[in-house]
């Protein structure tokens, strides 16, 4: 009978308490900010965290995962008996966490050749960030619950980083200017005049869709721009920074236009808000034209 284990890392932005119910293995990014350095998720909360980037104009920092914890986090969960470990990772084109997820599995198993034909390790790259894996990952588990199969859940879970995008509205760009990590944020030149990026964040790319004139025009623009791209009749997702105004109004723009709300609201965690800023507001959907 198979066991399986999904593995992840903490800019999956799920709360503690959600990791905790749902039973999951996360392995947290460290935050140096401000001359702490802390865990993501696990150390300081979303909300924490935004109050310190309120009093500072640091710009936080965080490193990549490294190939060591994934081995030692795939031992442990060998030698609990898992049979079958899904790791996903966030997208590899921000970060090298999901190369070094496959270096620890080669060391894994070069250290424990026993381990061969007793466990398998799938090796997912997101291609993207924040609940766009944490939401799918929390859905995996509840089919693993109901006896799915680990080549199931992992095929699930490549159909939805194949579909899905986010299409993200942030306030300013000082974050993501500074960071490097944004490559459509770091290029958009309309800032001065007023404009604001709408960002597809999809397959391990991030692309300036659409351009906003003015605060008071992104709840309808950014509808528009995911109403006319999403597939009719399916579950989408709000993503928030630390305030959630221009969320609940998408919400209700959204509820009368298409029929339905948020399948979830989500806040942005330490790693992204590092990169992007800690105010900003998305939308997650399926794509019509995958």
């Amino acid at each position: 009978m198979s066991k399986i284990m999904i593995v992840t890392d903490s800019c999956c932005d799920l709360p503690k308490e959600t990791i905790e119910e749902i039973g999951i293995t996360v392995l947290p990014f460290e935050i140096n900010f401000c001359g702490e350095t802390f865990r993501e998720t696990f150390d300081k909360s979303a909300d924490e965290f935004y109050e310190m980037m309120a009093k500072s104009d640091e710009i936080p920092k965080h490193s990549q995962i490294i190939p060591a914890i994934f081995e030692e986090t795939y031992k442990k969960l060998y030698d609990e008996g898992y049979t079958d470990i899904i790791s996903v990772s966030i997208n590899s084109a921000g970060s090298g966490t999901y190369n070094n997820s496959i270096i620890g599995k080669n060391d894994f198993f070069e250290n424990n050749p026993e381990a061969e034909g007793k466990v398998r390790i799938f090796n997912i790259d997101s291609r993207c960030y924040t609940v766009f894996y944490g939401y799918p990952i929390m859905e995996a588990m509840k089919k693993i619950r109901k006896g799915a199969e680990a080549d199931d859940i992992a095929a699930y879970l490549e159909d939805w980083f194949n579909v899905c995008a986010i299409y993200a509205v942030p306030y300013n760009l000082k974050y993501a200017r500074k960071s490097g990590r944004i490559s459509a944020a770091a290029a958009f030149a309309g800032e001065l005049l007023g404009l604001k990026p709408i960002i597809e964040f999809a397959d391990n790319k991030t692309t300036t869709v659409e351009k906003i004139r003015g605060e008071k025009n992104i709840v309808t623009k950014l509808v528009d721009c995911v109403e006319k791209r999403m597939t009719p009749q399916t579950p989408y997702l709000i993503i928030h920074g630390r305030d959630d105004t221009l969320a609940k109004e998408i919400e209700k723009e959204m509820f009368r236009r298409v029929g339905r709300k948020a399948e979830m609201f989500s806040k942005i965690g330490c790693a992204v808000a590092s990169n992007i800023g800690p105010d900003l507001v998305a939308v997650l959907i399926r794509r019509k034209n995958k």
